[in-house]
């Protein structure tokens, strides 16, 4: 959001400094935020109404119209085609000039896409602070706790969590969309326990339209994480063993791709291709993982999402890195180093909120062969799937049960 210095408010409005600063100060002045001793006030922000005038008084006695509906019915506007070309962001911010609590929403959504993660804490905190709508409400509490892992705060996290409980619905499909908030938050951990059971079966016939994209999102990241659940034996499933669902999960989700490009929701596309390439990955299908990879690098680098991928960076990070370095190399050192800040603040959260050891600190190539040798795979299957020798993946072994503490039956639990 672009800001103006008090100084320059004051001279084209016709007010004093001082006068401007204690309109701020009184909260009279949508968006205007403190940096420090000063004072900034959002561009479009509206010169208040002086009631010291007898004129402003009798307007200011006519009845307040409510504040404007979201422009979309859900509490992730990014995800729908508000955001629907690559680079179009500062233009979408721009058409929602007339939409302040919806302005301030979708860019703090974009800057939590690109990692700037004092921003989004700033807005967030805004929109829960001024008592917004209810979609506001709940998209502040999902964005708080996005700040959460970024920042490992396990009290900012059940901060949001509350948040979004408490939001005030009235009827049954906003009891539904808090449901959703609720397991995208859970989803953001991998945490598949304690999901309804139309989440569970992907039965989303109660949401408004306007939700279906960040619910496809979600699904297609809570079925990846069932699949990685069971092949690592910390979940179980009736008649389902190893990576035999993993291998399944790609026809479940390159449907709703399709459906993402048909309905011009462009992030939506980009979170759905990640998490499909996870998936490939995990089947030995690297070939198709590149090619969800390049189209969403394509998607992502025009506004520099780079937030998104420093995420799946965690599962599928050599790859992104190749395929990056190819096309624009210090946006990958500016991915690699958001990695950095996400990957230890995200295992910290995780190690607070389910009681297991997560490590962090294990390189690239360690995580993967742990994350393998949790799906039960041998030393020779891990040698073929990473092009190593069997005593390289033996001396990876010892490397990382040295740094857990964990024998390696239970490395799921580092993951």
């Amino acid at each position: 959001m672009d800001y103006l210095k008090i100084e320059d408010v004051a001279a084209e409005w016709g007010i004093s400094q001082r006068r401007l600063q204690a309109l701020c100060a009184q909260g009279k002045i949508e968006g205007a935020a403190r940096f420090g001793r000063a004072w900034m006030i959002p561009k479009n922000a509206k010169k208040p109404i002086d009631g010291r005038t007898k004129a402003s008084r009798e307007i200011q006695a006519e009845p307040v119209k409510n504040e404007m509906p979201m422009p979309r019915k859900t509490p992730f506007l990014y995800l729908t085609n508000l955001y629907n070309a690559p680079g179009c962001a500062e233009k979408a911010i721009e058409g929602l000039a007339d939409n302040f609590e919806a302005q301030t929403l979708f860019s703090a959504e974009l800057a939590c896409a690109r990692g700037e993660i004092d921003k989004v804490y700033e807005s967030a905190n805004y929109l829960l602070q001024k008592h917004t709508g209810f979609y506001a409400v709940l998209a502040a509490g999902t964005l708080l706790a996005q700040c959460a892992i970024w920042r490992g705060d396990l009290d900012m996290w059940r901060k949001a969590k509350i948040h979004i409980s408490e939001a005030n619905a009235k009827d049954d499909r906003e009891r539904e969309i808090i449901t959703l908030c609720i397991c995208a938050v859970n989803s953001m951990l991998y945490d598949v326990k304690d999901f309804p059971d139309w989440f569970k079966i992907g039965c989303f016939e109660l949401l408004h339209k306007d939700t279906l994209p960040a619910a496809k999102v979600y699904y297609a990241k809570f079925i990846y994480a069932v699949g990685h659940a069971l092949a690592s034996q910390t979940f179980e499933l009736e008649n389902v063993q190893g990576l035999a669902l993993m291998g399944l999960l790609p026809a479940t989700i390159e449907p709703m791709i399709s459906q993402a490009m048909a309905d011009e929701t462009v992030i939506t596309e980009i979170y759905l291709r990640l998490t499909c390439a996870v998936t490939h990955h995990f089947s030995k299908n690297d070939q198709q993982a590149i090619r969800h990879i390049d189209r969403a690098l394509a998607l992502a680098l025009p506004d520099k999402l780079y937030g998104i991928l420093a995420e799946y960076c965690r599962t599928i990070g050599p790859l992104i890195e190749q395929r990056l370095k190819a096309v624009d190399e210090a946006a990958w050192n500016e991915v690699n180093r958001l990695f950095k800040v996400y990957v230890g603040n995200w295992a910290k959260l995780g190690s607070s909120i389910t009681g297991r050891q997560i490590i962090a600190d294990l390189s690239v190539q360690n995580r993967e062969i742990a994350r393998l040798a949790a799906f039960k795979l041998s030393d020779s299957e891990i040698a073929s799937r990473m092009n190593m020798s069997v005593s390289g993946v033996k001396q990876a072994i010892r490397t990382i049960k040295q740094k857990s503490g964990l024998e390696r039956s239970d490395f799921a639990a580092i993951l």
